[in-house]
């Protein structure tokens, strides 16, 4: 770095490099250190030019203060480092420098970006001290505060200061104060806002203010004593205090008769303070026995109103428990002796609320439990429960006979069933309005008491249920009578061996679609029958309203009502609901069992006719499957899963003996197996009936069963004929992918077949091919492999040397094998044509797989002619070999 005679010319180099646009008020040479101070001094310091800037802003007409470090030499100077002033918080000086002229300058930076503080050495002190003093009075009068001083002599700065003042002053460019002159812009920052000229008038200020400078003169001058004056002045201060507690104790003892007489009045108060105790204890002696003649009179008052008023309450519950002794007439004729007719179930259900109230009335908490150990109390209870034993037996044999008359009378009309040429939807809706008549009572008879309704629950069940069934059993065998498989999809199946091709897929077939409809006419319907009987029997559980899919809704459907008409039961708690809910699905068993069994026809039916229709049956199961799960329906989701089950085993059932099928090796004209065929039209068949309805688990695990057949199929054949598998595989690999190209676009386990298919078409066209250049080029090519395989263990120069190696060697077998290569290669291209079919994979083997593959060997040959006979070449070339095998491309 260059040296400069004065610091002028280095503010004026510096000024120069920084351009107009900043003003530098003093520039420095210093020394910089990372490494802390120690016994051996400081290490790696690095030699800086350290600068103080001013910047002038034309907007908001105020300044800032920047220190700018400089590296580098004289004809490359440039900035390193650059400091805002406004963020310098401390100024410590390092202790461990003798010399003083070492300091750390601390600024306040964010957290997320790290600091570490060098150490600044200036040349001389004076330079410390002038660059202190200036950017100490420069961030107090552009920023309002100072830098915080640490290990650094204050007062001798400040002698400094004052001793070199016009030397400070001095060193300001008369440039920039002409420019802050023009400008008359004021400097501003975070602290507050300063005039320029007030800057260099006052930039190096006393660090003591002039009044602070007074106070210690005039405390100074009250004691004139000279530096070697302490004792005296010690002295002097000993006899003074001295003084001052004397005059203390003084001032204490001309005040002792004015203590005496604040004593005496204290003792007078004090006295009247022990009259005023006693006179108030008499009178709280006097108040205790006041108090205790009140609380008497009190307690005998008290005791006269609880007798009144006790004497009250039991007379009128005498009366109350009179009333409830007495049954009103027409209640007691009700419930012994009244008819159960239509017209008389007002009445009845009147009786049944009084008696079941006035039960309730007998009970704890509506009785106080010592009167419920009363004679009289329990001979009313006994008459009360006699009267309800009478009614629920007279009431519950009614009720049996009249449910049991209803649907006979049902059952006995020809119109309920189904008939030849005409399917019957059940229909309730007079059974039920006759029903409702007597819901209410019902109720009221579980209030009486909650195990009065088994016997009804089980004559009402054991009646519907042979209702129930006899309309299954006739809508199924109508069902299966009326439906005409007119090409089921067995049939359908068998016909795909034949070489001709469906034009369209095979829509659902009659079998399934009349197993959709026995669901979508009695799944419904045994849901709303089984809530329509929880609810009417008063079961607490939660009811259910059957869903019906608008789709599933059939031109005969009739509207049925969902729900009965009966007051809102009072939920019970878990252990009751989980109790009702046991004794619900026992009482769903006797009124639905025996139907799964023409279900169970249906399906058998149903495979028998076609056994494929098990796929659209399946995703219909599904369907009503995952729509019936709350109590109510619990046997019509049990008799789902059955279907499910059975339909599943169908499934599977049928998947396997298609896969005997598939394991046949039969073959079409052109050499595809037939079940490669019959697999693609299954697949669209099942595609086609699937879509929106099943879920695809079990689909695809039959897709993996079916073409793992398949390809199990075709390596088998490859085994037991490995001369002709290779043509074989690339038919059938090609026959695979393209019946499976458009149903793998949209089905992920399709997708996974048709690409194993697309690996095993490739090996096996590069298989086939290796074999064709074999079997013309099997000279050349195997020389080729010889030679790289000696090359792993000998230098190409000595290839040539070796036996069976030499250039004798390489030109016999190159004239045996390359000789007229053009024409060798129409005739493989001809033994190509008469194995290979299709045109489609002929020219595919040849332009994809021959063509590379015969001109990767042959560059090789050249190669390792280029490496070790280096005198000999081959004929044609490779850029020939290429022009000749382009000139031989096949369209």
């Amino acid at each position: 770095m260059e040296e400069f005679s004065a610091d002028d010319e280095l503010r004026g180099f510096v000024q120069s490099l920084i351009g107009s646009s900043e003003h530098v008020v003093m520039a420095l040479y210093v020394e910089m250190s990372m490494s802390s101070w120690g016994t051996e001094g400081r290490a790696q310091s690095k030699r800086r030019i350290i600068a103080v800037a001013v910047k002038p802003s034309t907007l908001t007409k105020k300044m800032r203060v920047r220190l700018l470090v400089f590296v580098g030499s004289s004809s490359a100077l440039e900035i390193e480092k650059v400091h805002e002033l406004r963020r310098l918080s401390r100024i410590e000086g390092v202790l461990q420098d003798k010399s003083g002229r070492t300091f750390i300058l601390n600024f306040d930076v964010p957290q997320d970006r790290p600091w570490r503080s060098s150490e600044w050495t200036t040349q001389t002190l004076e330079d410390r001290n002038r660059l202190l003093t200036a950017i100490s009075k420069l961030c107090k009068k552009c920023h309002g505060r100072a830098p915080k001083l640490v290990g650094i002599d204050v007062v001798e700065m400040q002698l400094w200061a004052k001793k070199n003042a016009k030397i400070l002053l001095a060193g300001a460019p008369d440039v920039m104060l002409e420019s802050f002159a023009i400008h008359e812009e004021e400097i501003v920052n975070d602290g507050g806002d300063v005039e320029i000229g007030e800057i260099y008038s006052d930039a190096y200020e006393e660090l003591v203010s002039k009044d602070e400078e007074e106070d210690m003169d005039a405390l100074l001058g009250m004691y004139v004593l000279g530096i070697d004056e302490a004792d005296a002045f010690s002295e002097r201060l000993t006899k003074e205090v001295i003084a001052l507690d004397t005059a203390n104790v003084h001032a204490i003892l001309e005040n002792a008769p004015i203590v005496d007489e604040v004593t005496e009045l204290l003792d007078m108060t004090l006295g009247s303070v022990e009259d005023l105790e006693e006179w108030i204890s008499t009178i709280n002696v006097k108040i205790r026995y006041m108090r205790e003649d009140i609380a008497a009179i009190e307690s005998a008052n008290n005791c006269l109103e609880t007798q009144v008023r006790n004497n009250s309450l039991l007379l009128k519950e005498l009366h109350l428990v009179s009333d409830r002794f007495r049954v009103p007439p027409e209640y007691a004729e009700t419930l012994k002796e009244g008819t159960f007719e239509e017209v008389k179930v007002a009445q009845n259900v009147e009786a049944c609320k009084w008696l079941a109230t006035a039960l309730r009335d007998l009970q704890p908490p509506y009785l106080e439990p010592s009167y419920a150990s009363m004679r009289a109390i329990r001979e009313k209870r006994d008459e009360l429960e006699k009267l309800k034993r009478v009614f629920l037996k007279r009431a519950t044999s009614f009720l049996c006979d009249y449910f049991s008359s209803v649907i006979e009378s049902t059952i006995s009309d020809k119109d309920t069933f189904s008939t030849k040429g005409k399917l019957r939807k059940p229909v309730r809706d007079d059974l039920r309005f006759k029903c409702r008549t007597y819901a209410r009572m019902i109720k009221h008879m579980k209030a009486l008491d909650k195990n009065s309704l088994q016997p009804l629950r089980k004559s009402f069940c054991l009646s519907l249920n042979v209702l129930i069934r006899r309309e299954v059993r006739e809508f199924a065998n109508e069902l299966r009578s009326s439906t005409v498989a007119k090409q089921t999809n067995s049939v359908w199946l068998d016909r795909l061996e034949s070489s001709k091709t469906q034009s369209s897929p095979v829509g659902e077939s009659t079998v399934s679609e009349a197993y959709s409809r026995m669901l979508r006419t009695f799944i419904p319907f045994l849901v709303d029958e089984s809530s329509f009987f929880a609810s009417f029997m008063c079961f607490e559980v939660q009811l259910l309203t059957p869903q019906v899919d608008p789709d599933d809704v059939s031109d005969d459907s009739e509207t049925e009502a969902r729900v009965v008409n009966v007051d809102d039961t009072v939920p019970n708690t878990q252990n009751q609901q989980a109790l009702e809910s046991k004794t619900l699905k026992e009482a769903l068993r006797e009124l639905l069992d025996g139907i799964q069994e023409d279900f169970y026809a249906v399906i058998k039916w149903a495979h028998r006719q076609d056994p494929w229709s098990c796929i659209s049956m399946q995703g219909a199961t599904e369907k009503y499957l995952s729509s019936h799960k709350a109590d109510a329906a619990w046997f019509v989701h049990g008799l789902l899963d059955d279907l499910q089950v059975r339909i599943s085993n169908n499934f599977n059932q049928v998947v396997a003996e298609t896969s005997k099928q598939f394991e046949r090796t039969e073959r079409n004209q052109a050499g595809v197996l037939y079940s490669i065929i019959k697999f693609a039209k299954l697949t669209t068949l099942i595609e086609f009936q699937i879509v929106g309805r099943n879920s695809r688990g079990g689909i695809d695990a039959a897709y993996e069963i079916l073409a793992g057949t398949i390809f199990s199929t075709i390596e088998n054949i490859g085994e037991n004929d490995p001369k002709n598998f290779e043509i074989f595989a690339i038919d059938n690999y090609a026959a695979f992918q393209d019946r499976m190209y458009e149903l793998a676009a949209v089905t992920p386990v399709l997708e996974k077949f048709y690409i194993q298919a697309t690996d095993s078409y490739a090996q096996a066209c590069q298989q086939y091919v290796q074999t064709m250049i074999n079997y013309q080029f099997e000279r050349f090519t195997s020389f080729v492999e010889k030679v790289e395989v000696l090359l792993l263990s000998t230098e190409p120069g000595k290839v040539s040397s070796m036996p069976g190696f030499t250039k004798s060697d390489l030109r016999k077998k190159l004239k045996s094998s390359l000789s007229g290569v053009e024409k060798s290669l129409t005739f493989t291209y001809k033994r190509m044509q008469k194995s290979i079919q299709r045109q489609d994979i002929l020219t595919t083997l040849w332009n994809q797989y021959f063509k590379p593959m015969f001109f990767e060997k042959y560059k090789a040959l050249e190669e390792i002619l280029s490496k070790c006979y280096k005198e000999e070449s081959l004929k044609p070339s490779s850029a020939d070999m290429k022009i000749i095998l382009d000139r031989m491309l096949i369209a």
